[in-house]
């Protein structure tokens, strides 16, 4: 086994077929990249451990959900000190809409990824939640039409 923060080549094989299918049982997993069970079970669970391995999670066919409606939006803010943006990080998690939020280097400070039902919803969560998230000056939305690649499915 190796030592805590060293990953090596069956580390990585176990990381990417896990990324592939996370509902993988270990002996298929154990095969697939050439180790016996047992310490394929053990180096799983190191890098469970050790957070490299974070959790798994179910993908969901969104249009089922009734959550198709994906748009990106660019915020700037009025005060990029430290209390600004860690006011701004702690609000973003709790809107269930954002599904993600990028800190940028460039022309805004934050890029958000909101899945709401329609138009009509986002821009409610945008007039609502979005524009009154904390020293939030302000955003431009950019509606996606089509997920051609969603590393999600």
């Amino acid at each position: 086994m190796k030592n805590k923060g060293q990953i090596d080549s069956y580390d990585l094989k176990i990381i990417h077929a896990l990324m592939e299918d996370g509902r993988l049982p270990v002996t298929e997993l154990a095969k697939r990249i050439g180790m016996s069970k047992s310490p394929c079970q053990a180096r799983l669970k190191r890098l469970q451990q050790e957070g490299y391995i974070l959790g798994f999670r179910a993908q969901v066919d969104h249009a089922k959900l009734d959550q198709e409606q994906v748009a990106f939006v660019e915020v700037k803010m009025s005060d990029t000190s430290e209390n600004a943006l860690s006011a701004f990080n702690d609000a973003v998690k709790l809107l269930p809409e954002i599904e993600e939020c990028h800190l940028i280097a460039g022309s805004f400070d934050y890029l958000l990824k909101v899945r709401t039902q329609n138009i009509v919803t986002y821009r409610k969560v945008l007039g609502e939640s979005i524009s009154s998230l904390p020293h939030v000056a302000s955003t431009s939305t950019y509606v996606s039409m089509q997920s051609i690649k969603d590393s999600n499915l």
